[in-house]
């Protein structure tokens, strides 16, 4: 049995990897939004935090009411209560990556999870 599972995703809307890589801790997705597009709900979550990476393109966030620029190499990361909608620049598309994750779960990374 192989350690590791690998998947190439084609170009889309929205694809979760959680089911394509079979995910055990957190879930991530790949979305992209044309220009003048938006996601159309806002919402929020009851655990877990959000870190988007933003891939390419321009776009901006509303979180709790607030609107947050947000272009190629932006980074961005939210409470599990915020609410949040996101939406691409009115003249340009936006793709960007999301990772779910349990908020306070993190226990150790890097060099002090590491086993050499």
């Amino acid at each position: 049995m192989k350690n590791y599972t690998k998947a190439s995703v084609a170009a889309g809307a929205r694809t979760e990897l959680h089911d394509v890589l079979g995910l055990t801790g957190a879930e991530i997705s790949v979305n992209e939004l044309p220009a003048g597009a938006g996601v159309p709900f806002v919402h929020a979550h009851k655990q877990n935090e959000e870190i988007y990476g933003i891939l390419c393109g321009a776009g901006y966030a509303v979180l709790d009411g607030e609107k947050v620029e947000l272009k190629a190499g932006d980074w961005l990361r939210v409470a599990p209560a915020a609410k949040r909608q996101f939406f691409a620049a009115e003249n340009e598309g936006i793709k960007y990556i999301c990772i779910q994750v349990k908020a306070g779960s993190l226990e150790g990374y890097t060099a002090n999870d590491a086993v050499i």
